[in-house]
């Protein structure tokens, strides 16, 4: 039979795979509880960083229908879980820095939107702009492209404007010398 805490802590795993946006899997092999609580605070509110059991892990995933931790992207050895509750690029990043400073922390891959990343897509988000970076250079190439309209259709107008204020001009001055 199954044991109460161990039905708990499925219970807690398939919660937080389902309000997560995106979650990266890691093996924390060799890390102090000092690193892993200096990870825990880089990668801010919004994500939670959890050690976790492999085969809860893997039965909290199949209840909560992801299904990516089978093939390539195994449970295996020691792992720890990064549940994305905000923004998965700025989460990404976090965990890249930190693995730069700390090789212990290995990126194995994660889950986004129920599609399965390897570790070097994992990279590759972290490379992304953040969202309100990529929010206001969309933005501003709206804004551009709205001058360009509002010049458009202008241009003409004020093309006739400053054609017949020329025409003024000649006529003033030819009718002067007349």
């Amino acid at each position: 039979m199954a044991r109460s805490d161990k039905v708990a802590a499925v219970a807690e795993l398939t919660e937080r795979f389902k309000n997560s946006s995106a979650a990266v899997l890691t093996e924390y092999r060799g890390l102090t509880v000092t690193q892993l609580s200096q990870l825990r605070s880089q990668l801010g509110a919004d994500t939670q960083y959890a050690v976790v059991k492999n085969t809860l892990t893997a039965i909290a995933a199949k209840d909560a229908g992801v299904d990516v931790f089978e093939g390539d992207l195994q449970l295996s050895g020691p792992s720890a879980i990064a549940f994305i509750g905000g923004d998965p690029v700025e989460a990404a990043k976090s965990l890249r820095d930190f693995a730069r400073t700390n090789p212990n922390l290995v990126i194995r891959g994660g889950v986004m939107d129920g599609k399965s990343l390897s570790a070097a897509e994992v990279t590759r988000l972290a490379d992304l702009e953040s969202r309100e970076v990529l929010l206001a250079k969309a933005a501003g190439a709206m804004k551009a492209k709205l001058y360009q309209a509002a010049y458009m259709f202008t241009a003409p107008a004020s093309k006739a404007v400053r054609t017949i204020e020329a025409l003024r001009e000649k006529q003033a001055s030819t009718g002067e010398a007349a």
